[in-house]
């Protein structure tokens, strides 16, 4: 569906050389909503412009649906550009049109018939939930409603692609909910491929089912989202991760418990079932050790549940040994924490 392969973006100003994108590799199969995550400057915005020519890349190439967008006339480029849209930050809506008419803007470029631009944004308005609105103009409305205007504009066209770029940055958390959730539904309904930029890890966990984890112009993790959230491999997914997932506590804390009441901490991780599973109340029937929970949550990604936990286990060593041996057969993983 979308292809980027080692494509690099260099940007030059002011006699200045800036290097966006390093070779960069990425593959969006369809009915992805793949997520490109990363901080500011990470190159994440300038990856997406690729994908609907608005920025060509240096080197490298960028095919949709299999065809390179390099070496197209003007024409056949509008033409692969109708099967893409855009949904932006700050939703861009023209404040002298009404809704109505801000939905209508890429059917009147296309030259169709007023009796179907009336048909198809009025079809669109009541999707996005806005059917009362059509009259009113942006100023009117409130930030998720703009942008529920903005994603009516973008599938004004029927595209198979939908490029996000930091759609919900801009708005609350309850609305960044509601946004995400009609994101979610259109890619369902309609099977519409979404490649969604952000920076904040809550919006790939919700709605994604996939991840590229950006770093000064590189890709430096990417995966199945379940896969990156459970077992981070880069210490700045790492991060990210952690801002959804709390799975660490803090190091005095640690101090104070070995230096009080000898004994050894475990953090402990599971994925879908095992994090349903009464591990501890057998841990304590099987084995003579106290178990103190120093800290335990659990997320859902993907439709399944990942579970952290950190215990510290008081005992002879031979309990204790016993103990570890039975939580390595129960659980994903067992990792000892040292203290600092």
């Amino acid at each position: 569906m979308i292809e980027i392969l080692d494509v690099r973006k260099t940007f030059t100003r002011g006699g200045l050389t800036h290097e966006a994108l390093k070779g960069v590799t990425l593959r969006v199969e369809k009915g992805d909503i793949y997520g490109i995550i990363g901080t500011s400057g990470a190159g994440k915005s300038t990856l997406i412009r690729l994908v609907n020519a608005l920025e060509k890349p240096t080197s490298g190439r960028v095919l949709v649906e299999g065809q390179p967008l390099d070496g197209r006339g003007e024409r056949e480029l509008r033409a692969v550009k109708k099967k893409i849209g855009m949904v932006f930050q700050h939703f861009n809506l023209l404040e002298s049109k009404t809704v109505f008419d801000n939905v209508a803007i890429p059917l009147v470029l296309d030259g169709k018939g007023k009796k179907e631009i009336r048909e198809r944004v009025l079809e669109l308005l009541a999707y996005v939930g806005l059917s009362d609105k059509a009259k009113s103009y942006p100023k009117e409305l409130s930030g998720g409603q703009k942008q529920r205007v903005g994603i009516a504009r973008a599938l004004a066209s029927n595209p198979t692609i939908l490029l996000c770029d930091e759609a919900t940055s801009a708005l609350d958390p309850q609305t960044t909910q509601s946004i995400l959730a009609l994101l979610k539904r259109i890619n369902e309904e309609f099977d519409i491929t979404i490649l969604i930029v952000t920076h904040e890890m809550a919006v790939i966990q919700q709605i994604c089912n996939k991840v590229a984890v950006m770093q000064n112009g590189e890709i430096i993790e990417q995966g199945y989202v379940l896969n990156v959230f459970g077992r981070p491999e880069h210490p700045t997914t790492e991060n990210f991760v952690r801002t959804v997932i709390r799975n660490t506590i803090p190091g005095s804390v640690l101090n104070d418990l070995n230096r009080d009441r000898p004994g050894r901490v475990f953090k402990l991780e599971f994925v879908g079932d095992s994090a349903s599973q009464p591990i501890i109340s057998r841990l304590v029937r099987s084995f003579d050790v106290e178990i103190n929970i120093l800290f335990a949550n659990m997320t859902e990604v993907q439709q399944t549940t990942l579970g952290n936990m950190t215990l510290q286990i008081v005992g002879a060593d031979r309990e204790i040994e016993g103990a570890i041996a039975f939580l390595e057969e129960q659980v994903d993983r067992i990792e000892e924490v040292e203290a600092i």
